[in-house]
């Protein structure tokens, strides 16, 4: 199954949460949009993001992500409002990545919608995610890889928010049903879902058979805690069919 197929993704506004694999997830989809399915995707974000140039045909850094759109000759291209030194750019406002949605001057918005700092696994704090309204289907991403980690600032990005959603101590091994229960939670992977949005949760790097049943026991997780979650994608994102299994309620 293709990566649009397995997310339930054609168009619209998709925002990544999460930790483990957010930013490959994203320049996948825009690759493939053009490719596969000759869409007008952009690639943006509502928060820091590291430069991305490479990744699409072009980056414009302007205050009118709509126009800069619409002047776009070739896709997947990038918009951003700022950079902050030398290797990121800044991101809009949420109700900017919905103007361009009202637009119509894409028909694929991606949107980096949290940070984490290259860690495996996460929970949101106050002020995150920052999903724009106009989100059509927001895709949580959590690592397999940090199964059997300590639950540690190394491995984990606000690893304080995960100890309590999970009622776990710092420096606990984290367990498969750990990952579950974040991704499940309205604190975790739910958090701020507009109404109407698609959550499609994606575990990222299985790369063998022992990732495979890690990430199989995650998602059957997912599936009892999460009625709101239909399917849970297994992806080991660096690879060209990216795609290892999908999981369904």
């Amino acid at each position: 199954m293709g990566l649009f197929d397995a997310l339930q993704v054609e168009s619209g506004v998709v925002a990544v949460v999460g930790a483990g694999g957010k930013k490959t997830t994203l320049y996948a989809l825009a690759a493939r949009a053009a490719r596969e399915r000759s869409n007008r995707a952009v690639v943006t974000a509502t928060v820091r993001i590291p430069i991305f140039d490479r990744e699409v045909e072009s980056v414009t850094v302007t205050d009118d992500p709509v126009a800069a759109c619409e002047r776009a000759e070739s896709w997947p291209v990038g918009v951003v409002p700022g950079r902050e030194g030398e290797d990121r750019y800044l991101g809009y406002d949420p109700t900017v990545i919905d103007d361009i949605a009202a637009a119509d001057a894409a028909d694929l918005v991606l949107v980096k919608a949290d940070g984490a700092r290259m860690r495996e696994f996460k929970a949101p704090n106050d002020r995150e995610p920052q999903l724009p309204q106009s989100t059509d289907t927001v895709v949580p991403i959590a690592s397999v890889g940090a199964v059997g980690k300590p639950l540690a600032s190394e491995h984990v990005h606000r690893p304080e928010r995960v100890a309590a959603i999970t009622g776990r101590d710092r420096g606990d091994r984290i367990r498969p049903v750990d990952v579950a229960r974040v991704l499940a939670s309205d604190r975790g992977g739910l958090k701020g879902v507009p109404d109407g949005a698609t959550v499609v949760p994606l575990l990222n790097k299985v790369d063998d058979a022992e990732q495979r049943a890690v990430g199989e026991e995650i998602a059957t997780e997912v599936l009892e805690r999460a009625p709101p979650v239909e399917r849970v994608v297994l992806a080991r994102m660096i690879g060209d069919e990216p795609v290892v299994d999908v999981l369904e309620g």
